[in-house]
């Protein structure tokens, strides 16, 4: 390896390092402000959250190297041509290109890289992670009760709490106690206290509930399922039993599983049906499998449809009845204003039961040749993801050597532009794809043509010197503008005066 190598690799692995790190932690931030509402409330660990900042970490990974490898390379070059280091190069007769070889090599292997990751390392943690965020999700709050406001997310349980005091103490405590029936008798138990406190026992495995000085009310259930009714007219001379207790305490004690609010693992085959969950290999199957469905589906379109007709040309397998003079015998039958209803009924029944028929089969089969796009892009993405980390290095590296400017000013706001015209550029030919408007590989691949071509323009921009972004250049050009307008009007208005 020579020196000038060594010099553009050294300034190359500083800024990508850098990129790469803040890129993924910028993703990261903007998936914890997006569920952030999911977070709050959970009894979490820091392994919960240590693994999920793993995996999404790896999930933006492939996002985060084309973003980088375009930055990293316009600031390695736009360095070089800020301190005329670049110029020293090509005083030494060594091109541009030539210049970009050694970092042209480090694109082919992070392009390399980032096709192996995408196909192997992506499907399993886009799995880990969006089975963990879901278990996360799904997972009920911790117990935190406020002042004035009945709590009823313990199953069994509404409470209310008067005051909360710093030692956990509370004051003025009502808890209304359901059994299995509520819903049919209402409230069975309820329980009144002066003060208490609430805590967990066993690894938060169980609620205990301390009361103090209170009374508790409990109106039994017969066993019919059905509360006690009382009779008070004296003329009835019945009252029907009661079942109704009052018992005052000094302390009691209450303890509840807190199993239901535990974070609970769901089975990760439930989220492999997903195309991000796949890897190239499974995608082509499933696609393969979705289009032969179609296919087998448009094939026994018509043979399923002649049940919903009751005249055929066709009698038996091999032999045909061709229209004759019985068609015209057959319509010369004169119909009766029953018969004709009774024909025009079994013909409009037959037509809505065809319509139906047309219907669902239309729906199955879009949905159908949808999921195979689906599945086909995704497989697709796979090397255009891969490809665009090169395509960022072509349009980086050219670009720095034509703006000669280096640190995180220039550089970030060119490489912001490019890289959102990129995603623009893909989530438009995905949705094009899935609109049936484009092919898949056409739409697949779009944003990635466009920014090849914008690519090698630049790289023949910076072999001929060009001053392609320098402010003075396009002053001279209006000023020769100007000048020719001048020139070409200002002698015609005065051989008119």
């Amino acid at each position: 390896m020579k020196k000038l190598d060594k010099l553009i690799l050294k300034t190359f692995w500083g800024p990508f390092v850098i990129t790469m790190s803040v890129v993924v932690f910028i993703f990261l931030m903007r998936i914890m402000i997006f569920y952030i509402d999911d977070f709050v409330s959970k009894d979490l660990g820091i392994t919960d959250y240590a693994q999920l900042f793993f995996y999404f970490s790896l999930i933006t990974v492939p996002t985060a190297l084309p973003l980088a490898m375009l930055l990293s390379s316009l600031m390695a070059f736009g360095n070089l041509g800020e301190f005329f280091e670049l110029t020293a190069i090509k005083s030494a007769g060594i091109s541009v290109t030539r210049a970009m070889l050694p970092l042209f090599i480090v694109a082919v292997f992070v392009s390399i890289f980032s096709f192996f990751f995408n196909d192997r390392v992506s499907p399993w943690a886009n799995l880990k992670g969006y089975s963990l965020l879901y278990d996360i999700k799904t997972a009920k709050a911790t117990l935190k009760i406020k002042e004035g406001i009945f709590y009823n997310d313990l199953p069994g349980y509404s409470i209310k709490v008067d005051k909360k005091l710093e030692n956990g103490r509370m004051i003025g405590m009502v808890i209304y106690k359901h059994d299995n029936r509520s819903y049919e008798v209402g409230n069975t138990q309820i329980i009144l206290a002066d003060s208490g406190r609430m805590y967990s026992i066993n690894n938060n495995s169980y609620l205990v509930i301390e009361l103090y000085h209170g009374t508790m009310y409990d109106d039994m259930v017969n066993s019919a399922g059905s509360r006690p009714v009382y009779i008070s007219s004296p003329s009835a001379g019945v009252q029907r039993n009661s079942s109704f207790q009052r018992n005052g305490f000094k302390h009691y004690k209450l303890v509840e599983s807190l199993a239901s609010f535990g974070m609970k693992r769901t089975d990760e085959q439930q989220f492999k049906y997903h195309e991000f969950m796949k890897n190239i290999a499974d995608l082509s199957h499933t696609a393969d499998s979705l289009k032969k469905s179609f296919d087998e589906g448009t094939k026994s379109l018509l043979p399923n449809s002649q049940q919903y007709y009751s005249y055929q040309y066709k009698q038996g397998t091999d032999k045909t009845l061709k229209p004759g003079k019985w068609v015209d015998s057959l319509l010369a039958v004169p119909l009766t204003d029953s018969l004709k209803k009774e024909v025009l009924a079994n013909a409009k029944s037959a037509s809505n039961s065809m319509l139906n028929f047309a219907d669902s089969n239309d729906m199955y089969l879009g949905a159908r040749l949808k999921d195979a796009s689906k599945y086909e892009l995704e497989m697709h993405h796979k090397f255009t993801q891969a490809l665009s980390c090169l395509i960022m290095f072509l349009i980086g590296a050219p670009l720095g050597a034509i703006i000669k400017k280096g640190g995180f000013g220039v550089p970030v706001l060119v490489s912001i532009i490019f890289f959102i015209l990129l995603y623009v550029l893909t989530n438009q030919g995905d949705k094009l794809v899935k609109d049936g408007l484009l092919s898949v590989p056409v739409g697949a691949w779009m944003a990635n043509s466009t920014l090849l071509i914008a690519g090698l323009y630049f790289i023949a921009k910076a072999r001929s010197d060009s001053r392609l972004f320098e402010k003075d250049v396009y002053e001279m050009q209006i000023k020769r503008l100007k000048d020719k307008w001048t020139s070409r009007f200002g002698k015609s208005r005065l051989i008119q005066s």
